[in-house]
């Protein structure tokens, strides 16, 4: 399996010949916030048999994005998300959604994918009322994945998610405060012991900050990628966490 990470919580899953791609945001800016770190995603990284998203929130659901997602590609997004899709860019976007909820299981190319819960706030916001439950997704495969989103510890996480070889675990946010819904750098490690994994990539960090905010709270933007690898030490040393670059792969094995 090959993870690529192109920032925040866009990565790239290849395994068994099928690409799937997460929370996909291909541009410089996010309405107020621009990509402070890394490179804009090279156009490879449009190229996916299913796009997989979390929540409706805009750094997540980029709507602005998908038009560089592969043309053919399934867009397997939380129950409810069609609507707002198909109200921003039409049927041929809308038309190849597959909308899903927790324990729904869907199969893309060879990976068996099934949606799992998240504790976040599902609505689109600011000024949408636009709604739909925000997810993580469990990949089968070999290695397994879970691919977390936006989410907070929640009871029965451990039971609903599995054990997992690999955890694509948020470990910080886009801004100077860090809202209910989300992991620090010490829950996030919390979050890898109760699925079991034994390899951690730690994301949602470190790459989109509002603009003309770089000097107030730097110690949220970058830093929290190596406090999440100093607590996974602590918590357990036999976890491998790979603090990757926007841009950088790595190769992973069951």
């Amino acid at each position: 399996m090959r993870i690529t990470w192109w920032g925040h919580a866009t990565t790239t899953i290849e395994a068994n010949g099928t690409r799937l791609l997460t929370d996909p945001v291909l541009t410089s800016r996010i309405a107020h916030l621009r990509r402070r770190r890394g490179p804009v995603p090279l156009p490879e990284a449009g190229h996916c048999d299913a796009v997989l998203v979390s929540h409706l929130h805009a750094d997540h659901l980029h709507l602005t994005s998908l038009p560089m997602v592969a043309p053919d590609a399934a867009l397997v997004v939380p129950r409810g998300a069609a609507k707002l899709i198909h109200a921003d860019s039409g049927a041929a976007y809308s038309d190849r959604c597959i909308e899903v909820a927790p324990g729904n299981q869907i199969k893309i190319g060879s990976l068996e994918i099934t949606a799992v819960t998240a504790h976040h706030d599902g609505r689109r916001l600011p000024w949408s009322s636009y709604s739909a439950q925000a997810l993580g997704y469990r990949i089968d495969s070999s290695p397994s994945v879970w691919f977390a989103g936006d989410t907070d510890l929640y009871d029965g996480l451990a039971a609903e998610v599995g054990q997992v070889d690999l955890a694509l675990v948020p470990v910080g946010g886009w801004g100077p405060s860090l809202g209910p819904g989300h992991l620090d750098p010490v829950r996030a490690t919390e979050a890898v012991r109760l699925v079991g994994a034994s390899t951690a990539v730690p994301v949602h960090f470190g790459t989109f900050w509002p603009i003309g905010f770089d000097w107030v709270k730097p110690e949220l933007f970058l830093p929290p990628g190596d406090r999440f690898r100093a607590a996974m030490a602590e918590v357990d040393p036999a976890v491998k966490v790979e603090l990757l670059a926007p841009g950088e792969s790595i190769e992973v094995s069951a």
